[in-house]
């Protein structure tokens, strides 16, 4: 990460132009036709010009050549033209002393074809001379609801009325159907952008005016990639302060990091691992689908701030209480526990002999009035932070004439009121109409509803407060020589151990130890010793350490016939529970601390946390207690609780090292950190670190 200052490019005459130029206007485009039509027939306040060197008449009205031709000085240009003729008009736009332009075609910049590669160095110097901002290229422009400014070719889109939700899409094609389908949900928005390809203005300059946008209230972004993750998570964690909720979907989730395979802590802690740790620490809702994108964002439009994570559900069915219980677990949501008051209150709405839990099942109610007052008294429970009530809106208002008592049931409670359907289902106009009356969100599907209720508890967590951040790597003296002394002195400490140069002096320390011991192969050249047969266990006296030390040469030179053999390091044999702690800088997002399960099967099981340094004692705990290894600690089939409160001090101990030292290494991993049991501490047996000039110790 850079330690410039965060500047923000402003994007202010991309968004509210007060006068626009349609360059390449002609009847045959439909994109330059539609954007046209919809300015003119929405009622966008400011000029519009058309630009068309071989027209003096486009769309019944005046055309100009060029930009240079235009009385007057114009805002912003949509430039829709191919790639080819981009820098006379951007020459044209700067002549004329335009402030910005939107391009839409590819081939500027992107991909490896020479002519597109000039033409991106070409813009880029431009930029370097001029005060024009640019949007895209190859992008598809974008809609501004209130100002009227509908740059993209979608006329019915532009029809929609203008809310609170602003969206960042870099898939220009996405957007459009995002945008229909959540406004068929209720949906509305304030600004909805197609970024491109961000060879000037980027998905942070975007954020950063939707935080400043007073009507913007949440923020849905779709991201395939970063280009400036500092000034991101800047804009972010303003956003976050000013309570704006950030809900994302990024592509990549799959892909492995290029630079991973230096540590186990680089394979495990990939792009999308590391990203996923910025979203926790920015409180950045990512979501898992375009489906739960919507739900997530339909919730945050009109739900109350939950003050915890407890569930009331009320609903209507015995499976839809049975799935729930499934879902519950597979999303780690939590259940409310109804008290005896609410179950007294309760059960005269119950049938015969069934008695009130949590999830609710009441049948049908009789009236619209039973239901509310059944969600009113689940709500009123003090465990109850979310009341979600099993129901659907009607295609017809008439269906249920009676249904404001939801609403001042919801007003009453106070609390979050979400309703939801088992299934997905068409809504009406009219059922739209119906969901803004009553002023909560209906959600569709059980899982996703989950979700994006744990998202608003996620998120009310962290909002109004500015995210830690590290401060700039401070100067450090740490060296290979005093690696050792330096991790003692935040108690990290191994077993006691040295690195004896042959087979005798490796027995004789040995013997002066005690047995058992480990012998692992010293080279500077060889990381992951397990895996080239580099370490022996559980040796038991002289001869065994001796032999041991013979098959492990001749096993390092079969793994690395090239690797100068330094030694052998002799460790006492620990016991415990095998943990893994590391620390990372991550090239995007900065220094990072990873654990989790350790030992030789840490990359296969996965079972790890990964977090934004630096980190609190709470969520060290947090972490620990997401992963199967709590379970190993907590003492796993009867076997004794290992020391929880050792491992914890150390992986912040770590964490404080690291970020403390970091301006010498890029990566430290303890694996494994050997855990003893409950009051007996915990021991580093293997550390292992990469060093800025990529040469690694122990």
């Amino acid at each position: 990460m850079s330690d410039a200052p965060i500047q923000f490019r402003s994007v202010d005459s991309i968004l509210r132009p007060k006068s626009i130029a349609i360059v390449g206007a002609s009847e045959r485009g439909r994109w330059p036709r539609d954007i046209f039509n919809s300015l003119k027939s929405q009622g966008y306040a400011g000029n519009v010009y058309l630009i068309n060197p071989r027209q003096a008449e486009v769309y019944g009205e005046r055309a100009y050549p060029s930009l240079r031709d235009l009385p007057e000085a114009v805002d912003h240009a949509i430039v829709i033209i191919p790639a080819g003729g981009i820098q006379d008009v951007l020459s044209d736009a700067k002549a004329r002393g335009m402030k910005s332009a939107t391009i839409y075609a590819g081939g500027v910049g992107d991909g490896e074809n020479p002519a597109s590669v000039a033409r991106g160095a070409w813009v880029r110097d431009f930029l370097k001379n001029s005060t024009m901002r640019l949007a895209g290229p190859n992008c598809m422009g974008g809609f501004s609801f209130r100002e009227k400014v509908f740059a993209y070719p979608n006329q019915e889109i532009a029809k929609l009325p203008a809310g609170q939700t602003g969206v960042v899409f870099q898939s220009g094609g996405t957007l459009q159907f995002f945008l229909r389908s959540g406004a068929n949900r209720g949906l509305r928005y304030s600004y909805a952008i197609s970024s491109g390809n961000e060879i000037d203005c980027d998905l942070s300059d975007y954020l950063n005016f939707l935080v400043d946008d007073p009507h913007t209230k949440q923020i849905v972004l779709f991201i395939e990639g970063i280009r400036n993750p500092a000034t991101f998570m800047h804009a972010a964690g303003r956003a976050l302060a000013a309570g704006k909720p950030i809900m994302t979907i990024k592509t990549g989730a799959t892909a492995k990091s290029a630079h991973a395979a230096a540590s186990h802590t680089g394979a495990i802690a990939g792009d999308y691992a590391a990203y996923e740790a910025m979203c926790d620490r920015f409180g950045i809702i990512n979501c898992k689908s375009l489906d739960d994108l919507i739900e997530t964002a339909l919730a945050f439009q009109t739900l109350v701030k939950p003050k915890g994570p407890k569930i009331g559900f009320v609903t209507t069915s015995g499976g839809t209480v049975d799935l729930l219980y499934d879902y519950v677990e597979f999303e780690n949501a939590s259940l409310a526990q109804f008290g005896e008051e609410t179950n007294a209150a309760l059960r005269p709405y119950m049938q015969d002999e069934i008695n009130p839990k949590n999830p609710l099942d009441v049948g049908i109610p009789s009236t619209m009035k039973a239901a509310a007052d059944i969600c009113e008294i689940v709500g009123r429970d003090p465990d109850v932070d979310i009341l979600a009530w099993a129901s659907q809106l009607p295609a017809k208002k008439t269906a249920l004439p009676d249904w404001m008592v939801v609403r001042e049931m919801a007003e009453r409670l106070g609390k979050p009121v979400i309703g939801f359907g088992r299934m997905s289902y068409q809504l009406t106009s009219e059922s739209l109409e119906m969901q803004e009356a009553l002023g909560i969100p209906f959600l569709q599907e059980l899982q996703p509803t989950l979700r994006a209720i744990n998202a608003t508890w996620f998120h009310a967590q962290r909002t109004g407060k500015l995210p830690v951040v590290p401060s700039k790597a401070p100067a450090s003296d740490l060296s290979p020589e005093n690696l050792d002394a330096t991790l003692a002195r935040y108690g990290i400490e191994g077993p006691k151990s040295k690195v004896c140069a042959d087979a005798d002096s490796a027995a004789a320390f040995a013997q002066q130890i005690g047995f058992p011991v480990v012998v692992k192969i010293q080279s500077r050249d060889i990381l992951h010793k397990t895996e080239a047969g580099g370490v022996v266990l559980d040796l038991r006296n002289v001869d065994a350490v001796k032999a041991a030390c013979a098959n492990l040469v001749q096993s390092a030179r079969a793994a690395y016939p090239a690797a100068r053999i330094d030694g052998f390091l002799v460790q006492e044999m620990v016991s415990g529970v095998e943990a893994i702690v590391g620390a990372r800088a991550d090239a995007l997002y900065g220094p990072m601390l990873l654990i989790g399960s350790g030992g030789v099967f840490v990359e296969l099981l996965e079972d790890v946390a990964l977090a934004m340094l630096p980190v609190d004692a709470k969520r060290i705990g947090e972490m620990a207690d997401r992963l199967k290894l709590a379970r190993l600690l907590a003492g796993y089939r009867g076997k004794p609780a290992a020391d929880r409160a050792a491992f914890e001090e150390t992986v912040a101990s770590l964490g404080q090292f690291f970020l403390d030292h970091r301006a010498k290494i890029g990566d430290i991993e303890i694996n494994p950190l050997m855990v003893r049991p409950d009051g007996k501490g915990v021991v580093a047996v293997d550390v292992r670190v990469i060093w800025k000039d990529q040469q690694p110790a122990h």
